[in-house]
């Protein structure tokens, strides 16, 4: 559910903080493939976190795993970047195009890192740590990371999901498919479904799946030919109308997995 790097960011927080195996976390990325190597993106970065550079042997998870340990159990955060949206990434270099691309990244900005996954062939995933632009430490708003509270992540979910029926109605462009149950089980039965960690917020577990489920409904309308829409102007309305329930999932998963983030350190911090 999600991606693989909102499970890194998950999973690594809960070690990091004593909630979680070492072997859990590696045991959590599977579903995202059957192998994950890990590299740096330049020679700077791989000197200052024994990494291997891309174009050389490949260390393993349980690698990168050490080296978040040694940065001091960093600040994670995920995002999920779209062109024309790409809050979160730091500015310019070679890691926003990288996280761009992908669609997701894992930021550490108290670290000055960000690692990206990438599917490089059938069940190989290669993750790559980039520096941010910023040089760090920086804070999450010297890059763009403000924080959203889940609940209002929720809520903006919820006055998207009825905003964007309205604009749909409106438009008359919503298509009669006898067939779309079928074929949103068929999408959430072949979706990854990796494991939380015990101790993941009841919350962020429910915004997750909500988000999840709208966001197969979103695949599911851009793939309609032509959708229902009378004409190329109506389907381009369409696309619009569809556009803020797009950027409305993205804010809840990305909000969904900062807060589990935050609920882990926060209780390996009390007393």
């Amino acid at each position: 559910m999600c991606c693989p790097s909102a499970t890194l960011a998950v999973w690594s927080s809960a070690w990091l903080h004593g909630a979680a195996a070492s072997d859990n976390v590696l045991d959590s990325l599977l579903p995202w493939g059957e192998a994950h190597e890990v590299v740096a993106a330049d020679d700077a970065t791989a000197s200052a976190l024994d990494l291997p550079v891309t174009g050389g042997f490949p260390a393993q998870p349980a690698q990168l795993l050490g080296t978040l340990r040694r940065l001091g159990t960093p600040d994670t955060r995920l995002v999920l970047p779209v062109p024309g949206d790409v809050r979160g990434l730091g500015g310019g270099g070679e890691f926003p195009k990288a996280a761009l691309a992908a669609g997701e990244a894992v930021v550490l900005p108290g670290a000055g890192y960000g690692i990206v996954p990438h599917h490089i062939a059938e069940g190989l995933v290669r993750w790559t740590v980039h520096p941010l632009a910023t040089p760090g430490p920086v804070t999450p708003q010297d890059v763009g990371l403000e924080h959203l509270g889940l609940a209002e992540a929720e809520h903006g979910l919820t006055d998207a999901i009825r905003d964007s029926a309205g604009a749909l109605q409106a438009l008359d462009v919503a298509s009669e498919r006898p067939s779309v149950r079928s074929e949103l089980s068929a999408r959430l039965r072949a979706r990854p479904s990796p494991d939380w960690p015990d101790g993941m917020p009841g919350r962020a577990l429910r915004v997750l799946q909500r988000a999840e489920e709208i966001g197969a409904i979103l695949e599911v309308a851009s793939t309609e030919e032509p959708g229902g829409a009378l004409s190329a102007s109506a389907a381009e309305r369409r696309a619009d109308a569809l556009r803020p329930l797009s950027e409305a999932v993205r804010t809840a998963r990305c909000a969904a997995v900062n807060e589990a983030v935050r609920v882990f350190a926060d209780q390996a911090n009390r007393p």
